[in-house]
């Protein structure tokens, strides 16, 4: 899963980064809100972070900017003022949900990953398809309840599969999506972790649609 993190304060920034990065995302930085609006109309982000209180162009504005623009990704805004109305105008502007500082970086973390999960139409933290389990929560991934070893790439393409069993994904947007902005990005990349990952899991439960992408099918 690939984030826009949006914050002006370098301190707190780089400690969010390194703590999403930690959880498996792969994760672009805007210090100003000219620099997140252009991020977030261009990029294709599976949820944003953003702080309201940004210089150049500030948070609710970007937000609103993006929403006219038709994107439709969850924001999970951050807030340093505890006012019910700086809530209110932020859920109306098109955010999702939001944390007020100062908070716990394990909030932040569960409420990104309820957000990924409820624009996937996914209720629960552990996701299954078939013999296959992921707890979104703890990163760990499971073949008929035994544990499988996955390195942080083979587990990124498997979580971004199992968020949307039964579509087709192209290697395109598994690029997109995997990797962050500064990424040295390789086109075959994405063929060698399915390779492994089919390695570890039944191979058939990963197609390939010919010309398309990839599609995880339930595999028992």
């Amino acid at each position: 899963m690939r984030l826009l993190l949006v914050e002006d304060d370098p301190t707190l920034r780089a400690q969010l980064r390194a703590a999403l990065v930690d959880a498996g995302y792969a994760v672009d930085e805007a210090a100003d809100g000219v620099d997140a609006r252009h991020l977030g109309e261009t990029e294709p982000y599976d949820a944003v972070v953003l702080d309201l209180g940004l210089p150049r162009l500030d948070g609710l504005s970007v937000l609103r900017h993006w929403r006219a623009a038709g994107r439709t990704m969850p924001v999970l805004i951050l807030t340093a003022r505890d006012t019910w109305h700086e809530k209110v105008a932020g859920i109306d502007a098109g955010g999702d949900d939001y944390l007020t500082k100062p908070f716990h970086v394990e909030e932040l973390l569960a409420r990104l990953r309820g957000l990924i999960r409820r624009a996937q139409g996914l209720a629960s933290p552990v996701l299954q398809c078939g013999a296959i389990t992921l707890d979104t929560r703890s990163g760990r991934v499971a073949l008929r309840g035994e544990p499988v070893a996955l390195t942080g790439h083979e587990y990124r393409l498997l979580a971004y599969l199992m968020h949307r069993p039964g579509s087709v994904v192209s290697r395109s947007e598994l690029t997109e999506h995997l990797y962050a902005q500064d990424f040295d990005r390789d086109s075959n990349t994405i063929e060698v972790f399915v390779a492994r990952l089919r390695r570890k899991l039944p191979p058939q439960a990963i197609e390939t649609v010919r010309g398309l992408g990839y599609r995880l099918v339930a595999v028992e």
